[in-house]
This record gives C-alpha cells, structure tokens and sequence, in this order.
C-alpha cells in the first residue's frame, strides 16, 4: 500500500525503520518522497520523468536538508532546471579520507576506548588511507577490497583480518548516510586463525627461563625486556597492558589497569609477578617500562629478544600471546573454576576463557589412563563376587 503524508521536518524524524525498505510520499509536492531503509537511514528521494519511463533518484540523506530545501530541489528537477543530480554539491560522494576525518571520526571513531583509537590510527595510516583515501567511498569495489586484502594477508593474516574489520565498519557507516548502497568489505571471508592449543610443558618452561637468565647475563640492557616477558608469563596479561603499565596503576597487590580490550579491570598479582615490578627502578617516567631513548613513551623494541628466546629455547612456534593461553591452562589443571580464571584474564563472558583453557595431551593421557585403572578395578571385583 502506497504510504503518502504531508512531510515536516518533524514527521520526517519520527519515521522509524521496519524490516522491508518502505518509502513515504509527500501530499504537497508530488514524486517527492522519504525512503526509509531497514538499517533506519533516511533519505528524501525523487521521481525523475524527464526521459522516458520514471526513474527514482537520491537526493541525499535527511540530515543534510530540510523538507523545504527537498521540495525545491525535487521542483527543480521536475522543470528541468537541475541537469543531473551529479551538479548539485551537496550530494557529492565523498572521499573516503574526508569522509574519515570529519563524519567518521565525529560520530564513530569518538566512541571508541583510548586503546581501539590508538589501534585504529595505525591502521589508518599504514593501510586504508593509502590504499583508499584518495577513493571516492562510492568508486571502491569489491575486488579493490580484496586485492588490499590478499596483498596485506600475505604479510600479516591476523593483522589484515582486523583492518578488514575496521574497514567494514567504517564503509557501513557510509551505507547509513546514503553514500553507498552496497559495503564492497561484506562477505570477504576472513584469514583462518590458529587453534588456541599451545603451551609450554614443564621442560619447554624450564628452558625458557634458563634461556631467559642467560640472555640477560650475555648483555644486562635486555633486563627490561626480559621481565616484561617474565610478567606476561606470570600474570596472563596481554602485552599491552604490560608494556604501557603506568605506575599510577600499580598497587601493592594488585594492577589497576586504566585501560584494556575490555575496558578498566583489576589484576592480581602473585608473589612473583609483585618481586618483577617490585625491582623496576623509578626514573622519574609515568611508565614501569618506559623507552630507554624517550622516558615520556613506554618501550617499544623488544620482540627480537623475544625470536631469539625462542630459538634458543627450542620453542620457535611458540607465540608471545601463547603465555597468555598458558597461564589460563595452568590456572585450569589446578582445578581453579572457568568463571575465576575468566576474572583472572580479564574476560567478559566464560565463553572467551575455553578458547585458552587448554590442557596438554599428556596429562589427557594419564586422566585416560588413570580412568582406565578404576573402570578395571570396578570390573576385577564384580568378576570376583561373580566366582565366590
């Protein structure tokens, strides 16, 4: 049934959004109307007949006009005093830097915690603005999405999966304010990630702490580095939270993070982990590691320590973020619940916590084995009541 209404500015801003894409047709001017989108985006629309059959085109989202301002521009057309839509400024597509910078930014990018900024900057600059900004969002195709995306995944799968991410929701902002009516980042399937399965056994442990030691006595500047990785491994922190550490945040036994992926949360630490930030040596910089060139920046330059740990430990598929998942482990095989080890990690929900509690086959080997003895045992004596 055809939907007709006298347009206000007011009525217009009640429309609300149903399930099918609808569109509400002005009384006063006629071939004026309001298509509103399931999504809740509105934009005033017009019937063109000047050739041939009807045609109905955008004249841009509501929020850049008044209902007055529509029924001069759809008059406009009708008596052919506008030669194509394309002409008239303000409905422009923009690029997708500017678009970015000034209603992406302004609406979604201030919503976002200090460290999702932080991230989001990065990829900004190193991937989507030089791949995309110079790009009218209109002009980016799907397959301009997946060549970035196959050359970046080549390089770091993980990393191009994030920025596929961002990327997706920055385009589908555009989606709402009418710039484009298909996000070319939907439906992109994703870099397959690694099975969270990893952690150390008791003897990879024992080398890399070994390791560790003698690294550190080779060339004593690496302490730093090295107790950041000591930290991660006694604590289940993510590397973030470690490596920008304030000493605003530290308590006597406990972390009080500012900020992390999931927002502000609390730390217990154990007594090792309390003996590491105990001997960090104050030098006057916000941070417990601060950069040995700049103390006003937290340390940067680390991760070749951490590659030739690794090497020389014998542990080389072992990932810096896999200390995380084997604490979580840990915490599991000594019988601590999934709900106090999703606190421990900081976890919203339980859910997020199976993924890193992970148990080494070897001791599913002995609870199989172990199992085996007492279902045995339960068979012996009934076969013995059997033959007495």
């Amino acid at each position: 049934m055809t939907r007709k209404m006298r347009l206000s500015d007011r009525a217009v801003a009640r429309l609300g959004a149903a399930s099918n894409e609808f569109t509400v047709w002005d009384t006063r001017v006629t071939g004026l109307g309001v298509r509103v989108r399931p999504s809740g985006h509105r934009s005033f629309v017009v019937l063109d007949n000047r050739n041939g059959p009807s045609k109905r085109r955008s004249l841009g989202p509501v929020t850049h006009m008044t209902v007055d301002e529509a029924r001069s521009r759809c008059l406009a057309i009708q008596s052919d005093d506008l030669v194509s839509l394309t002409d008239t400024p303000s409905v422009s597509v923009p690029l997708f830097r500017d678009f970015v910078a000034n209603v992406w930014r302004l609406e979604c990018f201030c919503r976002l915690k200090p460290s999702s900024q932080r991230s989001t900057n990065s990829v900004l600059s190193t991937q989507l603005l030089p791949s995309f900004g110079d790009m009218p969002l209109n002009r980016i195709g799907r397959r301009d999405v997946m060549a970035w995306f196959d050359r970046y995944s080549e390089v770091a799968p993980g990393g191009a999966n994030t920025t596929l991410e961002r990327l997706r929701q920055i385009l589908n902002h555009a989606k709402v304010h009418g710039h484009i009516d298909i996000n070319p980042a939907s439906g992109i399937r994703r870099n397959p990630q690694r099975k969270f399965n990893r952690f150390l056994s008791r003897d990879e442990a024992s080398r890399l702490h070994a390791e560790l030691d003698r690294l550190v006595a080779e060339r004593p500047k690496r302490t730093k580095q090295a107790d950041i990785i000591r930290l991660l491994y006694y604590t289940g922190c993510r590397l973030s939270e470690i490596r920008m550490l304030r000493w605003c945040e530290v308590g006597t036994d406990t972390l009080d993070l500012a900020d992390s992926k999931t927002g502000p949360r609390k730390v217990y630490l154990n007594s090792e982990a309390r003996q590491i930030i105990a001997r960090q040596a104050r030098t006057g910089s916000d941070y417990v590691f601060p950069s040995p060139s700049d103390p006003a920046l937290p340390i940067s330059r680390f991760m070749q320590l951490w590659f030739t740990l690794r090497k020389r430990a014998d542990i080389k598929d072992v990932r810096l973020h896999d200390l995380r998942h084997n604490f979580a482990s840990h915490a599991v095989l000594n019988g601590v619940p999934l709900p106090t080890v999703a606190r421990l990690l900081g976890h919203r929900q339980v859910s997020m916590t199976l993924r890193y509690a992970h148990i080494a086959d070897r001791e599913i080997e002995v609870a199989a084995e172990r199992i085996g003895v007492a279902i045995q045992n339960v068979c012996g004596a009934k076969d013995g009541r059997e033959e007495n």
